[in-house]
């Protein structure tokens, strides 16, 4: 498992990944098989998913392996198990012996075919209503006694800080992306405004009335609408001169 000596290492390796990736998707492949590296010993590899939960739906959005990505799949064909619950209920949920725990019968026994013997997931601490947890899987019968489960749940609080950062930067850009559409195609209805008055020598509200009507009678949205006045006038796509 990882080392207290190298928490700080690694917590500055997952930032610098947040500034370099180029989206969420791409950091949290990255975490995954930096979770798993990290939390493994040679000889004794730990398999790692990463389930992300929203609107009660699950999805495992990252994994370190094909066979790490299969666990959490069959988690979700059952409709519930330690990682759902570990989302869902933002509690790390602990089975030391497949075999033995029976709060989920069937999923034991199907995780336990695959030659898996405990798992250990704990939840992201996130904001807002998403909920995501750290999965680890492990062949080993009590893999995760308390010092690993210590030195596991502090490697969660550091990636949930990196976690947050990279939401964060992927809202922000979704956000200027937005603004940008928004001010490309208010630009557009403005310039088709400008050409209806210009045609029909009349005020800005009557064109934009005029706009709007036809808008409605040939059920095209306005803005679609707006860059054909602009096209067929040859002025090609309308642009702001605003950049986000």
């Amino acid at each position: 498992m990882v080392s207290e000596s190298t928490a700080n290492s690694i917590n500055q390796h997952l930032h610098e990944l947040v500034l370099s990736s180029s989206d969420v998707e791409e950091f949290l492949s990255e975490l995954a098989r930096v979770s798993a590296r990290s939390l493994s010993e040679p000889g004794d590899e730990i398999l790692c998913g990463i389930t992300l939960l929203r609107h009660r739906k699950a999805a495992t959005v990252a994994s370190s392996s094909p066979a790490a990505q299969a666990m959490d799949e069959i988690q979700y064909a059952y409709g519930d198990g330690p990682c759902m619950t570990a989302s869902r209920e933002q509690e790390a949920v602990h089975i030391a012996d497949l075999e033995r725990d029976g709060r989920w019968p069937q999923y034991a026994a199907t995780v336990r075919g695959h030659g898996f013997r405990s798992i250990l997931a704990l939840p992201f601490l996130l904001e807002g209503e998403t909920r995501a947890a750290l999965n680890l899987y492990s062949h080993r019968l009590g893999r995760f006694d308390h010092r690993a489960t210590e030195l596991a749940r502090d490697f969660v609080h550091q990636t949930s800080m990196a976690l947050r950062l990279a939401v964060r930067f992927a809202h922000s850009s979704d956000t200027a992306a937005n603004l940008k559409a928004t001010l490309e195609t208010r630009t557009g209805i403005d310039v088709a405004v400008g050409i209806i008055m210009a045609q029909n020598r009349c005020s800005q509200d009557e064109a934009f009335e005029l706009l709007k009507s036809a808008s409605s009678a040939r059920n095209i949205k306005l803005h679609a609408l707006a860059a054909g006045v602009v096209e067929a006038l040859g002025q090609g796509p309308t642009r702001t001169h605003f950049e986000v």
